[in-house]
Formats: structure tokens, sequence, C-alpha cells
């Protein structure tokens, strides 16, 4: 009998089977493959399954076969990846504010695709998270591979950075006229990216946010600067100082604090920061921040607990920034 064009993919369509139709609770036999493998127009005898299954296992593949009077047969046990490790997958795609709506549920697709037939119904189920903010800029995607390309090519780059208006409008900044700067790393920091860069015209390490990005190109000829000092030990140390993400000048500040709050500040700035004993129950914490509204923000949100002892010239700033908005709350005259 005359094979049918398919005959030489029988091994694909057989790991495809197994793939899409097995796991440890799911299996099937011979004669079952034999019938899957007829879909494809493929004809195959028992005694042919169990050699080209021995030649797929041969090959790499995991595919185990359980001898049971009922419910036995062989199935597809090695996958790339774990349930578990798809489910963390899942919820770091899906709790991604710089990916739109669309661009996650079409990444969690692909996501459910590694998990075996049985298991994608699970990570469906954790796709719906209500009350998700999520970008809407669908360009974020090209902006991040423009950057890296940049980055690799070791040339500089030129983009208009956009923000928000009172109409709820994405407008450019600065009337338009483009950035030009060094890019020299992404960063990921609270549910956005950032590129940090080196604006030349300004002198200055700067840092946008990727989904305001737009136009983004080459500068032809254009090459990087500032890219020796500012190594991956650097932008850790910019990224850990910088609170939300806001310029500020870098300096040490000493805080003063109880032991209850030490576990708060480590987790902020990692176990370098310079902890020192006071008295019973009461630690000075040196450390390097990027002083600006934000990080008084994030002071004031321990109220008393924290006090912001040295340098004086940032303890009256801080005093300053307490002032002018316990001035909004006094009742007028």
């Amino acid at each position: 009998m005359a094979k049918s064009s398919n005959q030489k993919m029988k091994l694909l369509y057989l790991i495809k089977i197994l793939s899409e139709k097995t796991d440890e609770g799911h299996r099937l036999t011979a004669r079952e493959l034999s019938k899957e493998l007829e879909a494809y127009g493929i004809r195959a005898e028992r005694k042919s399954i169990y050699d080209d299954i021995d030649c797929l296992i041969h090959f790499g593949y995991d595919i185990v076969n359980v001898k049971a009077k009922t419910g036995g047969g062989y199935y597809l046990a090695g996958r790339d990846f774990e349930l578990p490790e798809l489910k963390l997958l899942v919820d770091a795609v899906q709790a991604s504010r710089f990916l739109t709506l669309k661009k996650s549920r079409e990444l969690i697709a692909k996501i459910e695709k590694l998990a075996g037939p049985f298991d994608a119904s699970k990570l469906h189920r954790q796709v719906f998270v209500a009350g998700r903010v999520k970008t809407e800029n669908e360009s974020i995607y090209y902006n991040v591979d423009s950057i890296h390309r940049a980055i690799q090519a070791d040339c500089r780059i030129r983009f208009i950075y956009m923000e928000w208006n009172i109409k709820k409008e994405l407008r450019p900044r600065r009337g338009g006229i483009p950035y030009e700067v060094s890019p020299l790393a992404l960063t990921f920091k609270e549910e956005n990216y950032y590129l940090i860069a080196f604006d030349e015209a300004d002198e200055k390490i700067k840092h946008f946010r990727v989904d305001k990005m737009g136009r983004i190109a080459g500068i032809e000829g254009g090459k990087r600067s500032h890219t020796q000092e500012f190594d991956e030990t650097a932008v850790g140390e910019y990224v850990t100082h910088s609170f939300g993400m806001f310029g500020g000048k870098m300096q040490t500040v000493t805080l003063l604090l109880p032991d209850s709050l030490v576990g708060a500040l480590i987790d902020r700035f990692g176990r370098e920061c310079e902890i020192r004993r006071r008295q019973e129950g009461v630690v000075s914490v040196r450390v390097a921040v990027s002083v600006s509204s934000r990080f008084f923000g994030w002071l004031s949100g321990f109220g008393g607990s924290v006090e912001l002892l040295s340098p004086e010239k940032t303890r009256e700033e801080y005093a300053g920034y307490l002032e002018k908005i316990l001035e909004r709350y006094r009742p007028a005259d």
C-alpha cells in the first residue's frame, strides 16, 4: 500500500499527540496512538508505535509507559516548565502594568500552550484579575527592543517623550522637541520599565518611562558616552536609592528609628546600609539616598517613628516639606 504524504512526519505527529493529549493522569495506549495518527492520514501498526516511542526516548523525550490492566499507556512526562513555574509567569504577566490588556492576554495564551493539555485550564482561571491598571501603549514591546538594539550597537538614540494632559491625552513634552541620549540600561521598578540614560545636553544621568517614549531611532554615527563608569553595579545603586524613580541629589543621610523598623529599611536599601545601636530599642541608619520630594514622602509615611537626623540642611528641607503640607490644612484667618 502506498504511503501517504504525511507518513514521513509520523514521529513529529506522534510527539505532537503525546504533548497535546497526555500527562501523568491521562495516557494513551499504542492502539489509541495509532488511531490518533490516522486522523493525520498516517497508518501505523502497534509494533511500529513501540519502535517510534523508543526512538523518541533515545532522542531525549521523557516518555513514560505505565503498564497496567486499566489506565495504562504512554504519556509525556518531562516538559520545559512545571505548572507552579507557569503560574508564576502568568502572575507576572498579569501584574505587569507596562503590558497592555491585549498583549497580556496574548502572552498568557502562549504560556498556556507550554502546560500540559489538562493543566492549561488551571492557568486560565488566574487570568481574570479585576481592577488592574494597565498601560495603553501597545508599542512598548518595540520600544524595549529598539533600546536593547541601540545598547548592543553602542549608539545614541533620539525619541519624543510623552506626558498626560488634563484631557487624559498623551502629548509630546517640550513641544515635541526630541531628546537625544546615550542609553545605558533598562530597569524594572515599581511596575514600570525605565530607560536609564546619560543626557549630554544637561550632562547628567536621567531616567525615562519606556511606555511614554515614542519614535525611538538610533543616531547614525552617535556613539554612546559615559558607559564605562556606569556599569551594572552603578545601575543597581541608582535604582535602589531613587525614590519612585524621581531624580534628586545623592546624599548620605542618618535616620533614627526603633528596632522594629530595621526590616523596612533593609527591604528598601539592602543589607549594605550601616546600622548602629544608639540605645535600647533604638538604632541609627546611614544610607545613601536620592533626596527628593518622593524620599520625603516615603519618610513621612513612618510618621514620627523615624527621624531624619542629618545632614542638617536636608533635615531643614524635610521640615520645610512638612510645613508646606501643614499650611494646606491650617484654618484660614
